[in-house]
């Protein structure tokens, strides 16, 4: 329906109620299915609509295939009168289905109140600073440069990092490096997972991860965005709410979820994303630590709701218990470690997990899980009884209800079971998350249009919020977001949301 409003918007037609979707009806079902009209046409009416192919070609033709304004209204009239007609009916068939399986509140609160939100979001877009790009730009070349000559030192003349086979050669041929498999077409393997696994074993390898590290922020932002910016110089994303298993939103063209908000790239690239002009300000609201609170809920494990009770920072009291110390005396090394633990554990990790992030060996990590196992044992029996429930129901939940369905769940093959178990364990948390964030956006969004602010939503990058405000309403702003964000879903655990304000996201943050 987003996509149908956003058209209708153009003409200046609105709507008085909030329209079903019966995409996100689906969604809310099976999150891990395919949501299209004609997948979900063969599946609930056992009907297969007429392909766009048949109208416009074949995807192959590339330039050559055509769009739907280039077709007359008597040849588009029977595809989009199916297309009306199968909605209604897929409508007739799925709403009951959400209904049965208790998922009402998900979609009517979270999902489809969100549409709108999210289509004034990116037709609000976002102010980007090109000159803060352009200076960036040629500090990013010349990290590049540098990390490109060290790479040479070590190859032939004319040697090209960007050649999965030329760089094969050199790691696995030339300077004999174990850890590579070759793949089907006989060239090893190079890709981003493969090579981090050597970090350590030579000099060289700090310097491939370092340089695909800018080349792509690069590529993909600071080259990138200034060829998106419309004639305000604004950034307009686009949202989906269907497309991610875990229920977090997704975005594109540019894809703003990916910037690597904790890295010192990263902040370069949010510096960029600024107020629209000297009398407005960013303002930003992160959930501070979400999932470990969620965690906490979930699991009800009182060592762990207490600290998040008491405001104490959870790293440090995980730090203090498991090297049984008093608060005062972690060292950053031990908080550092058992952060990775915390979050390690919401997704499951393994020992040999855990030794690979932490760099240490596996029986020192293994005994770090076991240890946190015994210090917040209701964490364990949450994680196994989520495993069990989704044996037993083929499916994860969050807190709304939203399912997301596991076929691996109970698979001879270990390995796709394993993966499931980690869904099955993360989805409640991660899932629950995600709805979180987005019946919060709905209800900010409602009170700042309630009270009549000139304040606007632009930007939503995992558990933050980013609004482009007017100086005389910061305050008003603050105590809303705040006030709405805190109070969105009452998980019996406090929730922390930090605000910042600034010319730009990065001062904001």
């Amino acid at each position: 329906v987003k996509f149908d409003r956003a058209v209708l918007h153009r003409y200046g037609i609105g709507f008085a109620t909030t329209p079903h979707d019966t995409m996100l009806a689906h969604y809310c079902l099976d999150a891990a299915s395919r949501h299209g009209m004609d997948a979900l046409a063969e599946r609930y009416l056992k009907y297969r609509p007429i392909p766009i192919e048949r109208l416009i070609g074949e995807k192959e033709r590339g330039k050559e295939q055509l769009n739907m304004a280039a077709l007359s209204p008597e040849e588009i009239c029977d595809y989009a009168a199916e297309d009306a007609d199968v909605t209604l009916q897929l409508e007739d068939a799925i709403r009951p289905l959400v209904e049965n399986a208790g998922i009402l509140r998900a979609l009517e609160e979270a999902e489809e109140p969100l549409v709108k939100v999210l289509l004034d979001m990116e037709r609000e877009g976002v102010k980007i600073d090109v000159g803060a790009l352009e200076e960036y730009a040629r500090e990013l070349d010349r990290e590049i440069l540098g990390y490109l000559q060290t790479i040479r030192s070590y190859a032939e003349p004319g040697f090209n990092p960007d050649s999965p086979k030329q760089l094969g050669a050199l790691l696995f041929d030339r300077l004999g490096l174990a850890g590579s498999k070759k793949t089907a077409s006989g060239q090893w393997a190079t890709d981003e997972k493969t090579i981090s696994k050597l970090a350590g074993e030579h000099p060289i390898i700090a310097s491939i991860l370092e340089y695909r590290a800018c080349t792509k922020l690069k590529s993909t932002y600071v080259d990138k965005l200034p060829t998106l910016i419309d004639e305000n110089g604004r950034v307009h994303t686009t949202y989906a709410q269907a497309f991610t298993e875990t229920g977090r939103l997704s975005s594109s063209d540019p894809n703003l979820q990916n910037i690597p908000i904790r890295t010192e790239r990263g902040k370069f690239i949010r510096k960029a994303f600024v107020a629209r002009d000297a009398d407005h300000v960013i303002v930003s609201a992160d959930y501070s630590q979400i999932e470990l609170r969620l965690m906490a809920a979930m699991s009800g494990d009182k060592a762990m709701l207490e600290a998040f009770r008491n405001g104490e920072d959870i790293h440090r009291d995980t730090a203090s218990r498991v090297y049984d110390v008093m608060p005062a005396f972690v060292t950053p090394e031990q908080r550092s470690k058992c952060k990775m633990v915390n979050f390690g554990i919401i997704y499951g990790i393994s020992s040999f997990g855990l030794s690979q992030r932490l760099k240490v060996p596996r029986k020192e990590a293994a005994e770090l899980i076991e240890t946190y196992f015994k210090l917040y044992p209701k964490v364990k029996d949450f994680m196994s009884a989520a495993i069990e429930k989704a044996r037993a129901k083929g499916y994860a939940e969050t807190v709304l209800g939203r399912r997301r369905t596991l076929r691996d769940i109970n698979s001879r093959n270990a390995t796709a079971r394993q993966a499931a178990e980690r869904d099955a364990i993360n989805t409640p948390i991660q899932g629950s998350a995600a709805d979180l964030i987005k019946i919060a956006m709905v209800k900010v969004d409602r009170a700042l249009k309630a009270e009549g602010l000139r304040t606007k939503m632009v930007l939503q990058i995992h558990d933050e919020l980013v609004f482009d405000a007017p100086l005389d309403e910061v305050e008003k702003v603050k105590e809303i977001v705040k006030r709405e964000m805190t109070t969105a879903l009452d998980f019996g655990v406090p929730l922390d949301v930090g605000i910042g304000v600034g010319p730009n996201w990065l001062e904001a943050h």
